[in-house]
């Protein structure tokens, strides 16, 4: 038997092609979603010359890296910087209230731009740093922010197409992106089955074409495993809540007596068509919830979160997380897996989802090769026989 003829130009193509395009699949879904996936990117100027506008980075998620010290340069969800959302500053100093941050261009700190300290519930990632140094990655911001801007465009042409909006926002990109994955692997499976055929062509009678089921089904496994992923993603989350630790007594729901506990309820609801559980723990101190629910279609239920004001008066933000995970185990084995690491609840989770989806498929399609027998001698017999 002789060596195996291995086409290692084809397979460094595919290599490298297929790993550029899983680097700017995690940036898009982590920059739609809210969460850093593995990677992230600033879009202003405010980190330089550390990290350049459009430059990308490793993100660490938080539950890996652990707590953040001065020096780390973390991605936290701010309340008021540019309206609030995700952003990409250095830690300074920790204090009692918690963390303070600043851009390495900015002359100020956040928290003197009236933005609150910064909690660990509020920190999704950190960059990763060699020997102090960010590890960096060029104009790759930019790179993924123009397929975004591409993305969006093309999301409001076929909403505008369609006459609905159910292809815009989150939940649309992931039916589209499933959309997409099923259509090229419907047009992989197609291009196929034509190769084969234009081989059989030089074959005689009696050949089969050959056709790789377990691609197909390989196929389809990853674009829902991501698809059910991203979902779980963007169905979890946390909450923050500003507190006035005061000496007086108010109707406002967030002035708080020093010293004393009050309760607030926030409703969980699960908008989905599979039914979901629903961890709610607590991302600062001062906090006191522990819920776990299993919510089903259309489902709503209230959560009761306790506020402790800190004898010291003064203003403190409070979180708490609440994370959602596919029902497709018994609650009390999600919350033993939620317990081990989220990232573990979320794939076992997610992986059982793929596999529900995909196992049908396999079944139809198989996981071996299809072999579909000419009827006819090839055209090069043929040639010969006139």
């Amino acid at each position: 038997m002789g060596e195996p003829n291995w086409d290692w130009k084809a397979i460094v193509h595919w290599g490298v092609g297929g790993a550029i395009a899983l680097l700017v699949c995690l940036l898009v879904v982590g920059h739609v979603f809210g969460v850093p996936v593995g990677l992230g990117y600033v879009e202003t100027g405010s980190m330089e010359p550390t990290i350049d506008a459009g430059d990308g980075y490793v993100a660490v998620p938080a539950a890996v890296s652990g707590s953040a010290e001065p020096g780390d340069v973390v991605v936290y969800d701010a309340q008021e910087i540019d309206g609030g959302g995700l952003t990409t500053h250095r830690v300074v100093d920790e204090t009692d209230h918690g963390y303070v941050t600043r851009g390495d261009a900015n002359p100020v700190t956040d928290q003197d731009g009236n933005e609150p300290h910064v909690t660990d519930g509020q920190i999704e990632a950190q960059a990763l740093q060699i020997n102090g140094e960010v590890v960096t990655i060029p104009h790759l911001g930019t790179a993924v922010m123009s397929l975004e801007d591409g993305l969006e465009s093309a999301q409001w042409t076929l909403a505008s197409a369609l006459g609905t909006t159910a292809v815009l926002g989150t939940q649309g990109l992931a039916t589209l992106l499933l959309a997409f994955g099923l259509l090229v692997i419907g047009v992989s499976a197609v291009r196929d089955r034509r190769g084969a055929a234009d081989r059989s062509r030089s074959r005689t009678r009696g050949r089969s074409d050959v056709f790789d089921a377990r691609r197909l089904v390989l196929a389809l496994g990853v674009i829902v495993f991501v698809v059910a992923v991203a979902t779980t993603v963007a169905m979890s989350g946390s909450t923050e809540m500003g507190v006035v630790s005061a000496e007086f007594d108010s109707d406002r729901p967030d002035v708080i007596p020093a010293g004393e506990t009050e309760h607030h309820e926030y409703e969980l609801q699960n908008d989905g068509l599979l039914p979901v559980v629903t961890i709610a723990e607590p991302a600062s101190d001062g906090v006191a919830v522990d819920e776990r629910t299993t919510l089903h279609h259309g489902d709503s239920e209230t959560l009761s979160v306790a506020y402790t004001a800190p004898p010291e008066t003064g203003y403190y933000l409070r979180s708490h997380t609440e994370r959602s995970y596919f029902a497709v185990l018994p609650s009390p084995i999600v919350a033993e897996l939620h317990a081990i690491h989220p990232w573990v609840a979320t794939g076992t989770t997610a992986g059982i989802v793929t596999g529900l989806i995909v196992a049908p498929f396999a079944l139809v399609a198989g996981v071996g090769t299809i072999r579909t027998r000419s009827r006819r001698r090839s055209d090069t017999t043929g040639g010969y026989l006139k």
